[in-house]
């Protein structure tokens, strides 16, 4: 019984040194860094473009209107029914 009671203060001790050895080292401390490339930025670039973009097309929309106020807006049939075959379809 002797023999396992000095085992177990042997590895008490042990494990003390190790904890004090480990703590005596010093921490290399790293700074975390994030760097995006250039693709990324060109993206970026990109995505703020598209947001800043207006959907409508204030000149078509004008130019529409005025047709439609002189009475000179016309639309064929044919692309009207084309138009129309796409809606249903999902634009094959």
């Amino acid at each position: 019984m002797r023999i396992d009671a000095y085992n177990a203060i042997n590895q008490v001790y042990q494990t003390t040194k190790a904890v004090n050895r480990v703590k005596s080292e010093k921490a290399v401390a790293k700074d975390d860094a994030l760097e995006i490339s250039q693709f990324g930025r060109d993206i970026n670039v990109a995505k703020k473009a598209v947001q800043e973009t207006s959907d409508v097309r204030a000149e078509k929309i004008d130019m529409i209107k005025k047709q439609m106020q002189e009475g000179t807006y016309n639309v064929s049939d044919e692309a009207l029914a084309d138009k129309i075959m796409q809606g249903f379809m999902g634009g094959m």
